[in-house]
């Protein structure tokens, strides 16, 4: 599992991640839930949907 999420790519995806949490534990929603999946993505520097659109958002160092 190769890296392709950069880090301004992964800072967004965490921070939008734990807003979408929170928001769904402030307003008692299941849908809070899906934060997990870019606080995930970013957690984990890939993402599956990246994978077969072979998109890449690290430089090229990384």
């Amino acid at each position: 599992m190769k890296a392709n999420v950069g880090s301004i790519d992964r800072l967004i995806r965490i921070i939008a991640g734990l807003i979408i949490a929170i928001i769904g534990v402030i307003f008692d929603s299941w849908w809070g839930l899906i934060g997990i999946i870019p606080l995930a993505t970013g957690l984990f520097r890939f993402c599956p949907l990246y994978f077969p659109l072979k998109i890449s958002t690290t430089e090229k160092d990384e």
